[in-house]
């Protein structure tokens, strides 16, 4: 019998992602709290532009998205011609990592940064390189010191997943300006719509400086088509150039191009779900804290509730799932003490905020 073929050197010690749990055994009904996704689902009219998507599946999709990156240009005043568009932002960062890092390059993030960007990096066959974060926030300096000679890429999720924080516009500008100007800087906004701060940008103003940013976006999030795996990024030309060459040719779905323009599209939703997510923020950290439990003031659509024990923390979890409420665990972020929590419907939030009462004995 032949020897195994064996993958490239680094590939076997990547972990691989998991995702929130949806289900538990033996519980009726489950409110999921664990994966961010929308409060409300998508919008009906992204329901009716699938469900009329679905007469034409036998043929292939746009392989350009058009008519998707024009809506998306539309939305936020941008060069559609900039626009690239993938299965979810995951595959834009994928790529984009495997355009412009490789073997011997250094690939830097956030302590606790979302893990897709060391498993890119190893995929890749670069290093991911981990920078100290302050009080669960990003911190420009520790990034800047941690830049190297072989640092190629540079990943800021903003706002953070699982932390909820984020760099100001002006922070951001910092740190931008501190990089050398061969390394590429990556933000991550998959949250960008949910952030009600003044002093926030999601990076558009970075993109159109100069040749070394991009932003990426996504539509699983405030657009509620977690399941359809569409994303988006900014680029500059040569970089959009380049993506475009080592995209699959058709890798957003004919069905998920019709749903994520007509969710786009439908501003009345987005404005309900904007609404929603700022109201119920609010009322669950200051709930958490009546309880003694701290959070991170998060401008994202989850709360990081920080128990201070990991005991603590995997405790309440525990009772949370025996009442039929998965949250997330974030211990493979270095996280053993905490717990993120999904903003979801008002009843489910009201369910998780009773158990957590009862947990606590508040």
């Amino acid at each position: 019998m032949s020897p195994a073929i064996a993958p490239r050197p680094g590939i076997l010690d990547i972990s691989p992602y998991v995702g929130g749990e949806s289900k538990l055994s033996g519980v009726e009904r489950i409110i999921k709290l664990s994966s961010n996704e929308g409060a409300f689902g998508p919008s009906p009219k992204a329901i009716a532009a699938m469900e009329d998507a679905a007469k034409t599946m036998h043929r292939y999709p746009d392989g350009g998205a058009i008519k998707l990156r024009e809506a998306i240009a539309r939305r936020f005043g941008l060069d559609a011609e900039r626009i690239v568009c993938g299965a979810g932002s995951d595959e834009l960062l994928s790529l984009l990592t495997y355009s412009y890092a490789g073997p011997g390059d250094e690939v830097l993030y956030t302590e606790h940064g979302f893990l897709i960007y060391p498993i890119a990096a190893k995929a890749a066959g670069a290093t991911p390189v981990k920078a100290p974060e302050s009080n669960l926030r990003t911190d420009v300096e520790a990034l800047l010191d941690a830049v190297t000679d072989k640092t190629r890429i540079v990943f800021i999720a903003n706002p953070n997943n699982p932390t909820g924080t984020y760099l100001s516009h002006a922070e951001l500008n910092m740190l931008r300006a501190g990089l050398p100007d061969d390394v590429l800087l990556v933000i991550d906004a998959a949250y960008a719509e949910f952030v009600g701060r003044n002093d926030y940008s999601p990076g558009v103003e970075l993109v159109n400086a100069g040749q070394n940013t991009v932003m990426t976006r996504t539509f699983s999030k405030m657009f509620g088509l977690g399941g359809m795996r569409v994303g988006w990024g900014y680029f500059p030309t040569e970089i959009a150039d380049v993506l475009n060459r080592v995209r699959g040719p058709f890798n957003v779905s004919a069905a998920g191009q019709a749903a994520a323009i007509a969710s786009i599209e439908d501003l009345a939703f987005q404005e309900k779900c904007f609404e929603h997510n700022l109201a119920w923020i609010a009322k669950t950290e200051a709930a958490l804290h009546e309880m003694g439990i701290d959070t991170t003031a998060s401008v994202a659509n989850f709360v990081l509730a920080r128990f201070g024990e990991t005991s603590t923390a995997e405790k309440a979890d525990a009772f949370l799932r025996e009442r039929g409420i998965i949250v997330r665990r974030v211990a493979s972020y270095d996280l053993p003490d905490c717990l993120r929590i999904s903003i979801g419907a008002a009843d489910e939030m009201e369910a998780f905020l009773a158990a957590m009462r009862e947990f606590t004995g508040t």
